[in-house]
Parts: C-alpha cells; sequence; structure tokens
C-alpha cells in the first residue's frame, strides 16, 4: 500500500514538473515573440523615419537647385553683347539673388554661361580701377577704347595702367574710357557696381559734354575686327565734332605678309622680352637661351586678315636674334601658331624649360584660364603632359603694365593729336604768324629807313 503510494506520488511531482517545464517553454516563447515584435516595429519606425529624412533631403535639394537655377537664369540674361532698357535692372537683380544664396547653393549654380566662378571668383579689388566715366569733360577728349576684362587686377594694372600714362602726358585732353565688350561691362556692373561705358555711352557723353576735339586711342594689339568695329562705331559720330582722329593699335600697320615688320612690333618685342627676363631672373634673353629656357607668348589668334600680325611677331623675334622666343594663338589662328605646333617648335629647338606669358594688353581669363590654368586642354597643361620639357612655368602678366608698351601708346597718340590741328596748335600758328609778320614788318620798316637815309 505505501508502495503503491510512493509511486502515485513520484507521478504527481513528475507530472506537475513536466506542466510546469511545458509553461514556462510556452512562457518563454512568448516573451522571444513580443522582443521580435518590439524589433520589427522599431525597425519599421526606422525606416519610415530614414524615409521621412531622405523625403526632406530630396525635397531640400530640390529647393536648393530651383534657386541655383534661377540664378543661373540670370546671370545667362546679362551674358550678352547687346545692352538693352532693362540691362541695369538685370544686372542688379541677378547680384542680388546670388547673395541670398547659401555657400551650397551657389556651387549649384550652372547655366549656359553661368557658374560659381561669375560672381565667387575672387579676381582683386575693384576699388583700385577708375571707369573714367565722369561729366565735364571740355573741349579736348582722349577716348580709351579697350575690349576690356573681368579681372579686377588686371583691368586696374593693365587697362588703367595705358589710361593713366595717357592722362600725365596729356593733361590738357580729359581722358575717358569706352570697353567694346558688353559682356564684360555687365559682368563687371553686377558683380562689383562699376559702370563702364560702352562706346554708344561714351560717345554720347562726349557729345552731351560738348568736346569740340576728340581723339581715340585704341590698346588692341591690331588692326583687326575689334578695330575695324571701333572705327565703324566712330563714323558715325564723325559730324558731332568739330575734329576727330584715331591713333594706332599697339603693332601698328599690318603689312601684307610674315616678312612685314615695323618700329612698333620692333618695340613690342623688345619690351615684352625685357619684361619676361626680368621676371623670370634672366639678364637678356641670350642667358635664358645659354640656360635652355624657352619664352612661349600667347596671344588671343583671330580669323580676320590681321592674324598675319602673329607671324610678323615671329619674324621681328627672329630678326631680334631671339632664338628662344615663340609666338603662339589661342585659337589657333594662323594654324602655325597653335599650340601643339608651337610645342613641337620648342621640342626642336631643344629647350627644355619654358616660360608662359600671354601677348595681350590685360592678364584676364585666357592669360588665367587658357593659358595657366589646370584643366588639360590649358597650354601649361598641354605643355607639362607633353614629357618633352623639364618644367614649365606661367607669368600672368599683361602688356598695359610695361612702360616701355605704355610709352607706344603714348607716341601714338600723340601723332594722332599733332594730325587734328586743334585750338593749341592753331593758336601756336597765330603766334608764330604773327611773330613773322612782326619781323616782316620790322624789316620793312628798316628797308623804308635805309631807302630814307640813302635818299637823304
Amino acid at each position: 500500500m505505501k508502495r503503491k503510494s510512493m509511486l502515485a506520488l513520484l507521478l504527481a511531482v513528475s507530472m506537475t514538473c513536466s506542466m510546469t517545464a511545458a509553461t514556462g517553454a510556452v512562457a518563454f516563447a512568448s516573451d522571444d515573440t513580443a522582443t521580435e515584435e518590439s524589433a520589427d516595429d522599431a525597425e519599421a519606425t526606422d525606416d519610415a523615419e530614414a524615409e521621412d529624412a531622405s523625403d526632406d533631403t530630396a525635397e531640400a535639394s530640390d529647393d536648393d537647385q530651383k534657386a541655383a537655377d534661377e540664378v543661373a537664369a540670370l546671370i545667362d540674361k546679362i551674358y550678352v553683347q547687346e545692352r538693352n532698357d532693362t540691362t541695369d535692372e538685370d544686372c542688379k537683380a541677378a547680384k542680388e539673388a546670388w547673395d541670398k544664396l547659401t555657400d551650397a547653393q551657389k556651387e549649384l549654380v550652372e547655366g549656359e554661361e553661368a557658374s560659381p566662378e561669375y560672381f565667387g571668383r575672387d579676381t582683386g579689388d575693384a576699388s583700385k580701377d577708375d571707369p573714367r566715366n565722369q561729366d565735364e569733360i571740355g573741349e579736348n577728349e582722349l577716348l580709351v577704347v579697350s575690349f576690356g576684362t573681368s579681372f579686377n587686377d588686371s583691368r586696374a594694372e593693365d587697362i588703367k595702367g595705358i589710361e593713366d600714362a595717357l592722362a600725365e602726358a596729356y593733361p590738357d585732353w580729359s581722358v575717358r574710357r569706352a570697353f567694346t565688350a558688353q559682356i564684360i561691362i555687365n559682368h563687371v556692373e553686377a558683380r562689383d557696381d562699376e559702370a563702364i561705358d560702352n562706346m554708344q555711352q561714351a560717345l554720347d557723353r562726349a557729345v552731351d559734354n560738348g568736346v569740340k576735339n576728340l581723339v581715340v586711342q585704341p590698346t588692341h594689339l591690331m588692326h583687326g575686327a575689334e578695330y575695324d568695329e571701333m572705327v565703324d562705331a566712330v563714323n558715325e559720330y564723325k559730324d558731332k565734332f568739330e575734329s576727330i582722329a584715331i591713333a594706332e593699335p599697339m603693332l601698328g600697320e599690318v603689312g601684307e605678309d610674315a616678312t612685314v615688320i615695323n618700329d612698333d612690333k620692333k618695340a613690342v618685342a623688345q619690351a615684352i622680352t625685357d619684361a619676361a627676363c626680368q621676371e623670370a631672373g634672366f639678364d637678356d634673353m641670350q642667358a635664358a637661351a645659354d640656360a635652355g629656357t624657352a619664352f612661349v607668348f600667347m596671344g588671343h589668334g583671330t580669323s580676320h586678315t590681321a592674324n598675319v600680325t602673329y607671324d610678323q611677331m615671329q619674324t621681328q623675334m627672329e630678326d631680334l636674334g631671339f632664338t628662344n622666343a615663340f609666338i603662339g594663338t589661342v585659337e589657333g589662328k594662323p594654324e602655325d601658331t597653335a599650340c601643339e605646333e608651337v610645342i613641337a617648335k620648342v621640342k626642336d629647338a631643344g629647350f627644355k624649360n619654358v616660360v608662359l606669358r600671354p601677348l595681350m594688353v590685360v592678364a584676364g581669363d585666357h592669360a588665367n584660364n587658357d593659358m595657366a590654368g589646370d584643366d588639360e586642354d590649358s597650354w601649361k597643361s598641354q605643355f607639362e603632359t607633353s614629357g618633352a620639357f623639364d618644367s614649365v612655368d606661367c607669368q600672368i602678366e599683361g602688356l598695359g603694365r610695361i612702360e616701355a608698351v605704355e610709352d607706344i601708346y603714348v607716341e601714338h597718340t600723340k601723332a594722332a593729336i599733332d594730325s587734328l590741328g586743334t585750338s593749341d596748335d592753331a593758336e601756336a600758328t597765330d603766334d608764330a604768324e604773327a611773330t613773322d609778320d612782326a619781323a616782316a614788318d620790322d624789316t620793312a620798316t628798316d628797308d623804308a629807313a635805309e631807302e630814307t637815309t640813302d635818299a637823304e
């Protein structure tokens, strides 16, 4: 009886433990399920939050790009060669819109011509320049006409440098400025709030101020397309003044072929090689050649018939005995001045060190980007990529800051002024004639006195 009771008790305990174990297992399983469900819920919440954040980012990105695109459109609107009735307002609107952008938005500005560099690139202090658009000109005006540049430092050193030299040489003439590139005028006005006259504005200003004698001095390199357009603009006003004269550009007359050189080309060739040698630390071109250094002077190039001027400058360098001076052009016109052609010439001549320098009045966009830029198609990059040279250096200086070049413009202006026969010249002529008349009267009196004496 006791044995059966004990067995029954053990069986009951065993069953109770089994049920408890089973119940515990169910409880544990329930806890695991709850944990998994909580994890799923948390993951779902994270996904939702991430999706919301992504939507916010996408929305913010769209807003940023929209703001940048609006500024790009405003820049493209003023990146034109024609001035119109809303140009001043458009320039102001573009700058105000740019100033409202965040730094991140500014990096997104891209248009047909627009880029972050339009307003964002530091080109120097515009306040160092003088737009020379003052009224109260007087009777004699010397209008200095340039293509122009948006690079502030170069505008102040190169273009203003020439204007200052002319103002000092001819204090009786009011020096004023005109740019022929409206694109550049708009850029400077929008970015720096500096107003520069275009040709029509400058000529209208002269007329409104009662100018009688007008001398126009172009800073252009040659008698090219820009020079021709300037002449056409001046000719439309020829009946508005008592006298007009247009001075020679820097290099003077073009000539028929590559063999034609003149005193202007000789003076410029000497001036730019002297400046280049000084900057590079050489006494002269021969010393540079002995050190294996060649100088490449990069001009713009033109499809105009005046493109022969670049070959003439190469002839002039050779005539001066500068075997290490090479002339090239950005546009590759004439063809023998293209970058690849110049690289071959310098390589064949055996020079291992190269110094690039602009053959341009201003050291602007072409000098900073096409010549010395980091892009693979810049001249600096192409010379380096050729693998033919040990060193390739750049001198970013325009011709306008060289004193000897400024002297050339002063002489060209003098010839133009002398051709006018201005009131000062007329007074000088009258004084001379009066002196001659007085001398003649004295002679006549003396003759009469002698005759009287003879009669006595």
